[in-house]
């Protein structure tokens, strides 16, 4: 089953605010939440009990809600790896381990009474899951979740993330990774500059930042890292999280034609088997308009990655073809450069694959 969920951070804000959030993510389809237990500071009972309140408040709204939390934390609270009622009596779904123990605690620790869930680190860059496995978990019971990272040009790099997120989808676990908000405005820690998992999202829209996990194949569970999205973002993440095709926004030109622009923006999109190095290729819009002139636009120049093109009537044929362009190439004029991938989505080009459908939206 995937998820999509929200970040919650009671130390650092009401229980009224928290539930006006919980009430208007639901709306969207929400039903995962993350919170973090990593930092108790004052009187240890009533900050227990303030989370408690949330994840109450959470639970009767059909949210499941995993607890971020470390070795040190389990001592300051007198918790031991054999007894996770302290987790049950939360109200929490699970316990997310920011830091681990060896390997045969996390094992045991999927095997309590309680069928709590445990998720633990994907991005420490080691074979710490193989070491849990060996000690036979029980593996429904254990999941994988990227980290997030405050500190600007310190979050994940595609390679790692690609390498590591496969790491734990060749063991048929559940995964998950942040995404984070433009307009949220905090998290666990003092300073934050966004909450992504891969630094490459941090400055995106939520949309592109969600999109891109999803297109990896490799990540179930989306989490925005960061408290509160606007319920602006939250639709958008949402729209694209549950989306069943792949769209992609594009700027158009001011001299497309209406033919043009009814290819574009009006049929489904068929990427093309043969796969191009230069050209992702719809071919369909030829059958169907190939009694409709097309022709050629005038000062036709370089074409740049994310152009969005129609061949026109000079290329026989080739006539009416859709395609995207993904490298740079020289346009001899017959190619007309109808509009482009808005620039925050042309990272998404690197995941589209042949036979795969797609729309193209203004």
């Amino acid at each position: 089953m995937r998820r999509l969920g929200v970040s919650l951070y009671p130390e650092h804000s009401t229980l009224a605010k928290d539930k006006e959030y919980l009430d208007l993510a639901h709306i969207f389809g929400y039903t995962r939440v993350f919170t973090s237990l990593l930092e108790i500071t004052g009187n240890q009972d009533e900050v227990v009990n303030r989370f408690k309140q949330t994840i109450a408040y959470a639970n009767q709204l059909g949210f499941v809600v995993m607890v971020d939390m470390n070795p040190r934390l389990f001592k300051q609270l007198g918790i031991s790896y054999d007894d996770l009622s302290f987790f049950h009596d939360l109200g929490a779904w699970g316990v997310r381990l920011d830091e681990g123990f060896s390997g045969m605690e996390e094992a045991r620790m999927t095997r309590n009474p309680y069928g709590l869930k445990i998720e633990i680190n994907m991005s420490g860059g080691t074979h710490y899951l193989n070491s849990i496995l060996d000690y036979s978990p029980e593996k429904n019971n254990l999941l994988g979740c990227h980290n997030f990272y405050p500190q600007r040009y310190t979050g994940l790099s595609r390679p790692f993330f690609n390498k590591w997120s496969k790491f734990f989808t060749d063991r048929n676990l559940n995964t998950a990774a942040f995404v984070s908000s433009q307009t949220a405005s905090f998290g666990p820690w003092p300073v934050q500059d966004g909450l992504p998992t891969l630094e490459e999202d941090r400055d995106l829209p939520i949309a592109v930042q969600v999109k891109h996990l999803v297109l990896t194949g490799m990540i179930n569970d989306v989490l925005i890292g960061n408290a509160y999205a606007s319920e602006t973002e939250l639709k958008a993440a949402a729209t694209a999280f549950f989306a069943k095709q792949l769209t992609y926004q594009v700027e158009l030109t001011g001299d497309v034609s209406e033919l043009e622009r009814k290819i574009v923006l009006t049929d489904e999109h068929l990427y093309r088997g043969d796969q191009s190095a230069y050209l992702v290729r719809d071919t369909q819009p030829r059958t169907k308009y190939r009694d409709e002139a097309i022709p050629a636009h005038d000062n036709q120049g370089m074409i740049q990655p994310g152009d969005v093109i129609i061949v026109n009537s000079d290329y026989g044929q080739y006539k009416a073809e859709l395609q995207i362009a993904l490298q740079p190439l020289e346009n001899d004029g017959r190619r007309n450069v109808v509009g482009h991938l808005v620039p925050s989505e042309r990272l998404l080009l690197d995941y589209i694959r042949p036979w795969s459908t797609f729309k193209l939206i203004e």
